[in-house]
C-alpha cells in the first residue's frame, strides 16, 4: 500500500507517547509506502519543529529519509485542485506522481477531491486507515 501522510497525520504517529506510534513503526518497518516531496518534507519539518522541537524535527525527518519504503518524488505538474487552501496542493500533485493509493488526512480541504473524475485520488479519513493498516497488517 503506498500512501501519502497529511501533515496532521504526521503529528500524530510520530511521538513515542503517542498511541498511533504503531502507524510510524509500521512505515519503519516497511509495512507500507509513504509518498513526500521536498515541499512536503520542508511543511513536515516546520509543522513538527513548531509543535514538538527542532531537534524532533530534525530526527524525524532524517529517519524518514533511511526508510526504504519512502518514495521521493518532486511533481512537474499542478493540478490545482485545493481552491480553498492552495498550499495544500503539493500534497496532492506529489500523490498524482507517485501513485499514491491514498491521501491520509483529517483537512476538510480534501473532502471534494475524491469526487473529481481526473486525476483519480482516493482520500481517506485517519481512522480508516487505521483500521484499513491494521486489516493489512494481520494478512
Amino acid at each position: 500500500m503506498r500512501v501519502l501522510l497529511d501533515t496532521n497525520i504526521l503529528l500524530v504517529i510520530t511521538p513515542y507517547f503517542s498511541a498511533y506510534r504503531w502507524v510510524y513503526d509500521a512505515l519503519k518497518e516497511g509495512r507500507f509506502e509513504l509518498v513526500v516531496s521536498t515541499e512536503i518534507l520542508a511543511e513536515y519539518a516546520e509543522v513538527l519543529e513548531r509543535q514538538y522541537s527542532a531537534i524532533f524535527a530534525e530526527r524525524t525527518l532524517l529517519a524518514l529519509d533511511n526508510f526504504p519504503t519512502v518514495i521521493r518524488v518532486e511533481p512537474a505538474f499542478r493540478f490545482l485542485l485545493i481552491p480553498n487552501d492552495p498550499d495544500d496542493n503539493k500534497f496532492i500533485d506529489a500523490a498524482v506522481i507517485g501513485n499514491a493509493d491514498y491521501i491520509v488526512t483529517n483537512d476538510g480541504h480534501f473532502e471534494h477531491v475524491s469526487t473529481i473524475p481526473f486525476p483519480k485520488i482516493d482520500i481517506l479519513a485517519f481512522d480508516a486507515f487505521c483500521s484499513l493498516l491494521k486489516q493489512f497488517l494481520s494478512e
